[in-house]
């Protein structure tokens, strides 16, 4: 599966703001096959995986990653465990209202200072089964507008960056955000 160049480009950006500021120690939540994870532990972080899947998490083992199977509700670290967080496409599949308890636990394992990495897909405001999804069966996603996802996350976390990729008409935009704990 090849990963489109937007996305590599913005992960390139996080290990570039993590490299400034000697970061050790990574969590990468909803790892799924831990492809992300195995890229930032190629480049000499120390990478923990985790996802909700069982055979995802088995997956990441495969690729020699750290990986645990959690929550984003109950990741199961102890507090500031961690230099930073990556989350890529998954917090959009949280329910709205649940959305800031989850930013609360990635925070909480992150050291003071430490970056969170969340990248999402929205634009419009909706939430519920998508249609429009590849997969089957559809997923659930919460997606939000740039002012409202800003708002957010601004509740627990200061915006470093937030940059938006335009992937056609139609078709939701991708967000990609800095957050500081």
């Amino acid at each position: 599966m090849n990963i489109a160049d937007w996305k590599i480009r913005e992960r390139g950006r996080f290990l570039d703001m993590l490299r400034e500021r000697n970061a050790e120690t990574l969590l990468e939540i909803g790892s799924g096959p831990g492809r992300d994870g195995q890229f930032f532990q190629e480049q000499g972080l120390d990478v923990t995986c985790t996802d909700q899947s069982p055979e995802m998490v088995r997956l990441c083992r495969e690729k020699g990653l750290k990986a645990e199977v959690r929550t984003f509700h109950e990741l199961g670290f102890g507090d500031g465990s961690f230099d930073a967080v990556y989350g890529l496409n998954c917090l959009l599949h949280v329910p709205k209202r649940e959305l800031k308890g989850a930013l609360e636990e990635i925070r909480r394992v992150l050291k003071p200072g430490g970056l969170f990495y969340m990248g999402v897909y929205g634009g419009k405001d909706s939430e519920g089964v998508w249609e429009n999804d590849t997969y089957e069966p559809k997923r659930f996603f919460a997606m939000y507008t740039d002012e409202r996802l800003r708002q957010a996350v601004s509740d627990v976390f200061e915006v470093l960056y937030f940059e938006t990729e335009y992937l056609g008409e139609g078709n939701p935009h991708f967000q990609s955000l800095v957050l500081k704990a």
